[in-house]
Formats: C-alpha cells, sequence, structure tokens
C-alpha cells in the first residue's frame, strides 16, 4: 500500500486537532531528537528517516505516519514563497518502507533545498509523538587515494614480500615496497604475520558492507551468492528497478556518464569539485585485505586468510542511502529485515569501510542499527573518514559502539588524511601515501596499501591487484585481526569475547606510536599478535618473555611458520661454557637466524645472524659466550615447516 499525502490539503484540520498518537503537545510533552547535520551539499534532499515513540499510533500505522509527516511537510512548503505563487509541482510525502530498525522512510516528491530540509525536520521533531528524525544522507565510500600500479595475477606470492609491509611487524625494518629506490624504515606495520602462528580467522564470518564483491582467483567467494544487494534505488544500484536483490556481487559503480551529473539528477557537481570516476572495486580491496587467500601460490595474502567474506552490497552509483545500510547491519549480524531472507551466515564481525558527513547521535538510525548488531554478539569495524577533520563529524565514525579506526602510514605518522578524534579506538595501517607519512610530495609504493582488485572500468573484467591508501584500508586491517581473536579463542575452547572485551584488547595492546601523532587517532597502532596472545590469555611482555626454552644439545624439530614469523628460544649458559652453536636446518621453505644475549633478537638488533639464501640451514657458533639467556629468532624469510632448532654447548 502506498500512503500519500499533499502538502496543504490537510494543514487546517492537522493544526487545529492533535496528531494521531498517545502523546499530546505541551510544555511537559516529550522533546524529539533530530539531525541537520548532514545536510552539507546543495544537492536537495528527498528522502528523511523518522523514529517514533513506542506507543504511538505512528509507530504502527504506516498511514498514521505518512498523515502526520504530511502535515509537517505542509507546514514548511507553506513559508515557501514559489510555492505560494504556483512556481512549484505540489510537494507529496510518500511512505516508503519500514526499516528493521523499526524507523519509518519517508520519501517527498521533490527535492528539498537545504533550508527546507531542516525547516521539514524541525517540524517533524515538533511532533510530540517523535523520538527522532533525520535526512536519509548518502553515504559513501571512503575517498581513497588509488596508485597508479595495478598488476595480473602471477603464479607465486612473491607480491606478498614486495608489497604488504602492513601486515609486518613495526620493527624499524627498512624495506623497499615494489618499485621505490628508496627503503623506508616499518614502524607503522600491523604484526599481523607473527599472529599466523596463532590463528589464520577459520570459522568466523566477516560481512563487508561495501560496493560488493568481483570474481577473484585469490579470494574465497563461497559466500558471494549468499550475500545480498540491499540497495533499494534502481539509480543508484544500476538496475532497472528500485527493487533489492540477492548476491553481493558488484557490478560497478562508475559516474562518468552525463546522467550522474547534479544538471540531470545525479550526484556530481563539477561547479564543486566534484569529479566522475570509474568503478573502484572498492568493496573487493577492503575483501582481500581481510581474508584474501593465502600460500596459495597466487598473488597477495589476507589477513584472516582462512574466513569467510559476506559480501554485502550497499554503495553503488553516487553511493548508499543511510536506510539501506541500517538494514544491511542488522541483516548481516543476523537480524530480520521485512522483504530479505533472513541472513543463513551471520556475522561474527561487519566491516564498514564507508561514511559521510553528519554526527551520529546515540538516537540515529545508524546508531539502533549497530546497537541491534552488538546485541547479537557483532563486532562492528568503521572506518574514522579522510577528511583531515574530527571523526564526531562523521557518521558511522562517530555511532556509539563503532570500533573507529584511523589510519597510520609505514613511518608510523598519522596519514595526512586521516580523521582523528576521541571517537577513535585506534590506528592501523592506511597508507601514507608520500614519502615518510608526508602531506605532500611524490607518491611513494610504501604509501599505499595493497590488495586484491578489478581492471574493469565500468563493470568488472579482468582480475588483478592494485594500492589504494585511506582509513578504508585502516579499517579492514582492524576486522581481519578481531577475526584472527575469534578464531583462536574459538580454537582453544575459550568463551567468545563481547564487542566490548575486543575493543579492550585491540586497544589494551596497540602499539605505541613511534612519535606523538600531530592529532590524536587512538590508544596506538593495531598490534595484531599482542591482541590475539591476550586474547588466548598469553601476555609477551618484555622481548623473550615468551621464548621457548632449549635444553643444551636437544633437537626441537617440527618447527612451523609463515613469512616474516617469528619464533623465539631460550638457552641459559652458564659461566665457563664455551663453543654455543645456534642452528636450524632441515624441513621446507626458508628461514633466517639471528642471536643475541641478554634479550630477545630481531632481525634489526641482533649480536650475531645467520642469514644464507634460500635454505632453512642456517648456523652460528660464539665460541665464549658470557653466562645467562642467550636468545635465538627465526624469522621466516618464506612460508616453512618441519625446521629442526637446536642450541648445545661445551659444559664448563
Amino acid at each position: 500500500m502506498v500512503n500519500r499525502i499533499v502538502a496543504g490539503t490537510l494543514v487546517a484540520s492537522l493544526l487545529l486537532g492533535v496528531t494521531p498518537g498517545v502523546f499530546a503537545a505541551g510544555p511537559d510533552a516529550p522533546q524529539a531528537t533530530f539531525d541537520v547535520s548532514s545536510l552539507r551539499a546543495p544537492k536537495g534532499y528527498d528522502r528523511f528517516i523518522v523514529t517514533w515513540r513506542d506507543g504511538t499510533t505512528q509507530r504502527i500505522s504506516a498511514s498514521a505516519a505518512t498523515q502526520a509527516i504530511g502535515a509537517a511537510l505542509s507546514r514548511t512548503v507553506a513559508t515557501t514563497s514559489q510555492l505560494r505563487a504556483g512556481k512549484v509541482a505540489t510537494t507529496q510525502a510518500v511512505y516508503g518502507r519500514k526499516l528493521a530498525t523499526g524507523s519509518d522512510l519517508v520519501r517527498i516528491s521533490r527535492k528539498l533545498s537545504r533550508s527546507e530540509a531542516e525547516t521539514l525536520i524541525r517540524q517533524i521533531a515538533a511532533d510530540p509523538a517523535v523520538r527522532h528524525v533525520e535526512p536519509d544522507a548518502m553515504m559513501q565510500k571512503i575517498d581513497d587515494i588509488r596508485a597508479t600500479a595495478v598488476m595480473p595475477v602471477v603464479v607465486d606470492d612473491t607480491y606478498y614480500a614486495r608489497y604488504q609491509w602492513h601486515f609486518r611487524p613495526a620493527s624499524g625494518e627498512a624495506e623497499k615496497i615494489g618499485s621505490d629506490t628508496t627503503s623506508f624504515a616499518n614502524r607503522g606495520g600491523s604484526n599481523v604475520a607473527n599472529a599466523w602462528n596463532l590463528a589464520d580467522g577459520s570459522g568466523v564470518t566477516v560481512a563487508v558492507l561495501d560496493t560488493g564483491i568481483t570474481q577473484h582467483p585469490d579470494i574465497d567467494l563461497s559466500l558471494a551468492d549468499a550475500g545480498y544487494d540491499f540497495i533499494s534505488d534502481g539509480f543508484v544500484s544500476g538496475r532497472s528497478t528500485d527493487a533489492r536483490a540477492p548476491g553481493g556481487w558488484d557490478t560497478g559503480d562508475w559516474t562518468t556518464e552525463d546522467k550522474y551529473l547534479l544538471a540531470n539528477g545525479g550526484c556530481i557537481d563539477p561547479s564543486v569539485g566534484d569529479q566522475q570516476e570509474d568503478s573502484s572495486w572498492h568493496g573487493t580491496h577492503v575483501s582481500g585485505t581481510i581474508a584474501e587467500l593465502s600460500n596459495n601460490a597466487t598473488g597477495m595474502a589476507g589477513i584472516a586468510y582462512k574466513a569467510k567474506v559476506l559480501p554485502v552490497r550497499v554503495l553503488g552509483h553516487c553511493g548508499g542511502y543511510t536506510s539501506d545500510i541500517a538494514d544491511a547491519i542488522v541483516w548481516a549480524s543476523g537480524g530480520h529485515v521485512d522483504g530479505v531472507p533472513d541472513n543463513a551466515h551471520p556475522a561474527q564481525v561487519i566491516n564498514m569501510s564507508l561514511g559521510g558527513g553528519g554526527s551520529c547521535a546515540s538516537d540515529a538510525v545508524t546508531s539502533d542499527a549497530i546497537a541491534s548488531a552488538m546485541s547479537r554478539g557483532t563486532t562492528v569495524v568503521v572506518a574514522a573518514g579522510n577528511s583531515g577533520d574530527d571523526a564526531a563529524n562523521y557518521s558511522p565514525a562517530s555511532c556509539p559502539g563503532a570500533l573507529t579506526v584511523a589510519a597510520n602510514g609505514i613511518a608510523g605518522k598519522r596519514a595526512y588524511y586521516s580523521n582523528y578524534g576521541s571517537t577513535v579506538a585506534l590506528s592501523a595501517p592506511g597508507g601514507g601515501i608520500y614519502a615518510n607519512d608526508g602531506s605532500t610530495g611524490a607518491t611513494v609504493q610504501a604509501g599505499f596499501i595493497w590488495s586484491a582488485i578489478n581492471a574493469g572500468t565500468h563493470e568488472p573484467t579482468t582480475a588483478s591487484y592494485g594500492g589504494m591508501a585511506g582509513t578504508s584500508q585502516a579499517t579492514p586491517h582492524v576486522s581481519g585481526s578481531v577475526a584472527l581473536i575469534l578464531s583462536a579463542t574459538k580454537a582453544a575452547g575459550l568463551a567468545t569475547p563481547t564487542p566490548v572485551a575486543i575493543r579492550t584488547l585491540l586497544t589494551a595492546t596497540a602499539q605505541a606510536f613511534p612519535a606523538t601523532p600531530d592529532k590524536p587517532i587512538g590508544a596506538g597502532i593495531l598490534d595484531a599478535y599482542a591482541a590475539v596472545n591476550k586474547a588466548l590469555g598469553n601476555d609477551p611482555g618484555e622481548p623473550g618473555g615468551d621464548a621457548t626454552t632449549l635444553d643444551n644439545g636437544v633437537a626441537l624439530p617440527g618447527q612451523a611458520g609463515r613469512a616474516d614469523g617469528v619464533l623465539v628460544y631460550r638457552i641459559d649458559v652458564p659461566a665457563g661454557a664455551r663453543s654455543l652453536a645456534l642452528r636450524s636446518f632441515g624441513g621446507s621453505g626458508d628461514v633466517s637466524l639471528y642471536v643475541k644475549g641478554g634479550e630477545a633478537a630481531s632481525s634489526s638488533v641482533y649480536d650475531y645472524r645467520s642469514i644464507k639464501p634460500s635454505t632453512n640451514n642456517e648456523a652460528v657458533t660464539v665460541a665464549r659466550p658470557a653466562a645467562g639467556s642467550w636468545y635465538v629468532t627465526v624469522v621466516g624469510v618464506k612460508d616453512f615447516a618441519n625446521v629442526t632448532v637446536q642450541a648445545s654447548f661445551t659444559a664448563p
């Protein structure tokens, strides 16, 4: 049923009586909250979300809700001189649908100006039956900067070592990325490589609310058809109708046709600097960072490489509406949405690398949706935004309960574009774009996050790899790490951490920034290894505190790890001992050996090292070792398995 109210036809009767509902107006009537902060662009507004108070007629009756909105619309347009002069067509309020949060979407038959939209919102909020009202704002993928390099599929994993600095420890080790001619000290990595020795994401589903996903040989697409396209506007989805559709596939989000210009009813306004763009394949890139297949002789790696990605399309041409995103949050976490089959694969983690202007109040529809997801145990991870501004001014970055992520570069500095402020929980690698995370200069490949992508201009074509930079890229580092935490605790038979507990785990274990950021971006830089360890009840503590003890002359076989993974061992040497021999041998892969007395060694801090190429047979001998603890650190140059580690000395 379509409910429609024509502005002006009901003004007299409704202003003389009480709006349907249980609350009458008066000095003691409850006051509604409203949000006009997202009314930022002069593009016109024709969609609004109204939350009615429990117990009101409007809460349960679409016709009563539409009638009340029509009255508010009549009061609004009565002040419009053009309408009174007959220069603007009669304006109507049309009921849209009931959202999963219980709010109502109402559409207006023409786009209202910014001032008209604000007046309408205030008029609706004056109704004592209303709890909250906001525009149905158009959210965007966080506006990433894209690297110029796009790579074809190759049959090996060399791209991981060459490009994915962001998964390695923030040890300060110099790295030369891609075709860069300069090395940069890695102080901004997420330490995912070490976390792979503890977890792989098995048994966890991560929903990616984004542009959808494309065919790619390096991504598990087993849940792609099980995903859903929540876009309910045919212009935005690119479909011939406004109907939603099964499947989480990305059919493109390009805006390079004239119909997408604001002058033609679209969203691109060149007069304010808007640019028409080819399809971004944003959702594929984000999904790859979270769960790209690894150790599969193809391309790059993902953080939780055995987790399942559930793609949910909420962004299309011009972006995606708040109302659709709110429904998608509820559905992805296992809640019910009218008109959509229930999700058979509820997600334990939701990634939203998207956002828009306007603060997110505790009673906003997105906040209600996030609270609904959290009540089902789902952690919601969101991007802080790329405007170089306080994240409190953006949604969903400022929504209560959201785990909001800022971006740093390889140098560990706040990326110049990253939003900041008290709503940010922590930072993660998003790419600094320029050398040493500067704000200007020539771009470097160490300035980007590398992942799966597609080569198509409009529709998807060839699977490929490429770099992007933004808080959109920082966010999936945290989502993937949450999947590692959940996978590890499940495998260990431990209780599943709540979303609140996961936030605490991540912030408590975040590594300190190498220097105080110019703006606050949370507790520190994501340390996936430390977070998973803490979730398991382990505390690596001081360097070497989690070392495995070696006995004199006793071989420890069967050691395995990932490329850039680190295994630490300790042997206690008595005074007067001679010829301390530390070695690794056998198995497959390639490792290097770093040795130090008194504290754990690393590839940048050591007394001795053995780094023979393409072998596990490494050895260090110390003729007259000092008494005390000696540490040997095995670092994976490539994935390795069945390596034996041994330490021996001649007793005094």
